[in-house]
């Protein structure tokens, strides 16, 4: 059973999401929380598996509350998918950067917000293709990294999977594409992200722009 645990200002939201979840047989909702600083006591005495944290709220916002979350050993297997909808790039980037590692707006259907909860639980990371697009154009604009030594570490496989990740396949289509299983492809995944020393896939996406891997004129 995944364990969730729901963060939103607004109890409507709140319950709208718990209603969507209770239908999934696999998926518990075992705590909720109005704000930042809730949500990081819900979690330290429930110890969900996912966090569905909403970005803007009173006192300390979802960002701040993801950081602590993120950082607290007391929930090393909790990861936060942030739910918002405000889908900007600073946004974004900055729930990457504090250590959310799966994104997903407000006005996802029902069966997108499940498997982001079960794709997150089972270790993956989970971009919607509207925030792909998004980590992709601003990483696009930022300077290029000339020097890609960093990636001398990878295999010809690895920098291969490496590409199709910044092109914001998932492990399956990347699976399909390179006739390898998606366990093959997540095994890579992970040497990949400690080879690099990167937190997440997210970061995986941004890396490839940067180090001209990937283009912004690549299919």
């Amino acid at each position: 059973m995944i364990r969730v645990v729901i963060v939103d200002d607004q109890a409507l939201v709140r319950e709208g999401l718990r209603a969507l979840l209770d239908r999934a047989a696999d998926i518990e909702v075992v705590g909720e929380a109005a704000d930042g600083d809730d949500a990081v006591r819900v979690v330290a005495r429930t110890a969900p598996d996912v966090v569905l944290m909403d970005i803007r709220m009173p006192g300390a916002d979802g960002i701040t509350a993801t950081r602590r979350i993120v950082g607290a050993a007391s929930s090393a297997g909790t990861r936060v998918v942030v739910l918002t909808t405000f889908d900007s790039e600073d946004n974004i980037l900055d729930a990457i950067g504090a250590g959310a590692v799966g994104f997903l707006v407000k006005n996802s259907a029902p069966e997108e917000l499940r498997a982001a909860v079960r794709t997150v639980a089972d270790g993956d990371a989970m971009l919607s293709p509207t925030v792909t697009r998004r980590v992709m154009q601003a990483a696009a604009r930022s300077p290029r990294v000339r020097d890609t030594r960093a990636l001398d570490v990878l295999t010809e496989r690895e920098r291969e999977i490496l590409a199709e990740i910044g092109s914001g396949l998932s492990n399956d289509e990347i699976g399909r594409k390179l006739f390898i299983s998606p366990a093959t492809v997540r095994t890579h995944v992970t040497r990949i992200l400690a080879k690099l020393r990167a937190r997440d896939r997210a970061n995986l996406v941004a890396l490839a722009f940067r180090t001209g891997l990937v283009s912004p004129t690549d299919p």
